[in-house]
């Protein structure tokens, strides 16, 4: 009972402090909220200015960055993928290239084979040339030389005919005598 009683006496007093409401809302409470609520507003937009706005920019900052980041990850990979296909196209195609460099240094020392046959041909030719031309000049010597020697048999003979004057039955047989010396031959080659 005593607590009836107290709560009685509690409502009581609220009853009759005032105007017999239990919540009182008068015009400066009103007053009182509506600026609260304009400080929380205008507190709210101070922060967001402050704090929640250069956030909001290193975030899209850093949004912007990592889409690049993925834009240019994206382009190296299809670098990548582009030099893979080239380097794989090259490798199918290196025994092609092999075979055709091994065929153009086939042909290079083919065309020096020749060139080296056709020079050696060049030289032994110019040998050859020099050679007739000495052989034909040694030969031109050795008719001057016997040239020279039948002339000196002649002379000899001359001197002897002289020496011994002969009748021509004489004359003739030592002529006959010389010429088997010297040898027909080298009457028949003038």
């Amino acid at each position: 009972m005593t607590g009836e009683i107290l709560l009685k006496s509690a409502s009581t007093a609220v009853l009759e402090g005032g105007t017999g409401r239990i919540f009182g809302l008068d015009s400066q409470l009103l007053f009182d909220l509506l600026f609260q609520g304009i400080a929380v507003f205008i507190l709210f937009l101070f922060v967001g200015y402050l704090l929640i706005n250069p956030v909001r920019k290193i975030l899209a900052k850093r949004q912007e960055k990592v889409q690049s980041d993925i834009d240019a990850a994206a382009k190296d990979k299809e670098e990548a993928a582009l030099l893979k296909q080239e380097y794989d196209d090259r490798l199918k195609h290196v025994d092609d290239e092999a075979s055709l460099i091994l065929s153009e240094a086939k042909a290079k020392a083919a065309k020096n084979e020749a060139m080296i046959i056709a020079e050696a041909k060049e030289e032994a030719g110019r040998i050859v040339t020099n050679a007739q031309k000495d052989a034909e000049l040694e030969k031109l010597k050795v008719k001057d030389e016997v040239r020279t020697e039948i002339i000196n048999v002649a002379s000899a003979m001359a001197g002897k005919i002289v020496d011994v004057s002969i009748d021509q039955k004489k004359q003739d047989e030592l002529l006959d005598e010389t010429l088997k010396e010297i040898g027909d031959d080298t009457w028949q080659e003038k």
